[in-house]
């Protein structure tokens, strides 16, 4: 094993090369990492919350709204379907999870159940549909949603929130956010150097659902104060004025839209520009050509942003949407729209604002620790071990350049328990070569050579190195795979840890060790 083979050597001087380059931007001052080859790497290690400094959000996915919102499409589905087959129905209600609707003429009960059981819900993946329709007493059908349905709604919603949440986040500018999955229906949000968790707040917290729905101008203020309007209508409010009463159904929804962008409108205000996709665009064109002279209503969130009167046509698929906007406010806007809708509300459970210079302190923490535990270890093994046990503190100085140099290459975000995790595996590469060390003095001690000794000691020595770090790498994959956070840092930091500790343990130390054999040829081991 202590054969100083050509692979040894090309592989320690190529991970040595890996090392230092991926490591030393992390050491240059930014003007002059700016000033090197574009060829050469420029990645930094990414500063966790803990260290960075910036706000923290543990967010809830409102579901019971979720559920809410499917129950009342479903009504409306309901009431058009009846309506396409003209049969007349009474008490369409939606309560208690469950729609229910009285079919009048009890001959089309049949007629009704068949038409809702065919044309309702849609088709699971393990079988059968998402809603079931049965007949109940008095002429009425109820409609509800499976339980498969339910559970799957609600898991989809928040994996569809976690991927828009970092779309709106990339879209502000923060680096390196970390977006994690908590439990059933939790998100946690890091975003590191954002200072102002309000905003973050506001823009990732907007459900940002925009539809286009016409005015129902039939019914008048008198009705909208009174609460009279017809079932296929709802009340909005205006911004800026009362309320309108428009239709349920939207002509266009922002899943359509292409782009949003700030822009400004005829009278040089902040406002925000749209472009829908083909779709979009041609029922955009359709519905304004079939309603010239009446207004349409530009709701956000069930508020209307604004209500324009139709005056022709307006194909394209273009358009700006104007209201009390900043510039700012626009293009947070936009950032929203852009990104998507949230499929259900957000509620901000915990808020937490992380000091930049309460990051500072914990940088120097860490780095004062590790400046510790590595002398401590250097210490130890020097002692130990003599000139063996500078072999380990070079391998050890090796191992820290290739776990910065990794963490750097996969832009890994480095916590304080990431620091703690760059300290242990410190520890268990030193443990590694301890028993290689341990393991040639029992066979100096039995006799053998001086080469034969320490050949035999790597030999021995690697079964009980092999189960230690294959433990510890199930224990971190573990940790990766259901942690959150800071727990998933500390995972893959001691994953890179094990993995190049193993390297440079074995194989940096007995390359180092093969050539002191080659040049002092000695009669003993220093060790034994």
């Amino acid at each position: 094993m202590l054969a100083l083979s050509r692979w040894k050597i090309i592989t320690v001087a190529l991970s040595l090369v890996f090392g230092i380059l991926y490591t030393l931007p992390n050491l240059l001052p930014q003007a002059t990492l700016d000033r090197m080859p574009g060829w050469l790497p420029h990645q930094r290690l990414n500063l966790g919350l803990d260290l960075q400094g910036g706000s923290y959000l543990l967010l809830e996915v409102d579901t019971d709204a979720l559920r809410k919102e499917r129950l009342t499409n479903l009504t409306e589905d309901v009431r058009t379907r009846l309506r396409n087959e003209k049969i007349e129905i009474s008490d369409l209600t939606n309560t208690g999870g469950m729609v229910s609707v009285r079919i009048t003429d009890p001959t089309k009960v049949d007629q009704a159940y068949k038409a809702l059981n065919a044309q309702l819900g849609e088709r699971l993946t393990t079988g059968g549909k998402d809603v079931n329709v049965r007949t109940a007493a008095d002429q009425h059908i109820q409609i509800t949603f499976s339980a498969d349905a339910a559970a799957s709604d609600a898991a989809k919603a928040v994996d569809q929130s976690v991927e828009i949440i970092r779309r709106r986040i990339d879209a502000l500018g923060t680096k390196e956010p970390a977006i994690t999955r908590q439990g059933a229906n939790r998100i946690v949000v890091e975003a590191p150097g954002e200072s102002d968790p309000q905003r973050l707040k506001d823009v990732i917290g907007k459900t940002a659902k925009l539809t286009f729905q016409m005015v129902d101008t039939q019914v008048s203020p008198e009705d909208i104060q009174a609460g009279r309007v017809p079932p296929d209508d709802e009340i909005l409010p205006l911004e800026g004025g009362t309320a309108l009463a428009v239709k349920k159904r939207a002509l266009v929804t922002g899943e359509m839209l292409t782009k949003a962008f700030g822009t400004q409108d005829d009278n040089g205000l902040p406002a925000v520009g749209f472009s829908f996709n083909g779709q979009g665009a041609a029922r955009f064109a359709t519905a304004t050509a079939q309603n010239v002279g009446k207004p349409f209503a530009i709701v956000l969130d069930k508020k209307i942003i604004s209500a324009p009167r139709i005056n022709g046509p307006i194909p394209g698929g273009n358009g700006i949407i104007t209201g009390s906007f900043t510039a700012e406010s626009a293009h947070d806007m936009a950032v929203v729209l852009q990104s998507g809708a949230l499929p259900a509300p957000l509620k901000v459970e915990e808020q937490r604002t992380v000091g930049a210079e309460l990051g500072a302190d914990a940088v120097r923490a860490g780095e004062v620790s590790l400046a510790i535990g590595a002398a401590a270890i250097f210490a130890f093994i020097i002692l130990a071990y003599g000139s063996f046990g500078v072999y380990a503190a070079i391998a050890l100085v090796v191992n820290v350049l290739l776990m910065v140099g990794a963490l750097s290459a996969t832009q890994a975000t480095l916590t304080l328990p990431g620091i703690a995790g760059l300290i242990l595996t410190m520890a268990v590469a030193v443990d590694a070569n301890v028993l290689i060390y341990e393991r040639m003095r029992d066979e100096a001690h039995a006799g053998r050579t001086p080469m034969a000794a320490a050949d035999h000691g790597y030999q021995r020595a690697m079964v009980s190195i092999f189960d230690a770090d294959v433990t510890t790498m199930i224990s971190a994959l573990i940790m990766f795979q259901f942690g959150a956070g800071p727990v998933k840092g500390f995972a893959w930091t001691l994953s890179i840890g094990v993995l190049t500790s193993v390297f440079t343990a074995i194989v940096v130390t007995q390359l180092l060790i093969g050539l002191w054999f080659r040049i002092a040829r000695p009669k003993a081991l220093p060790i034994a």
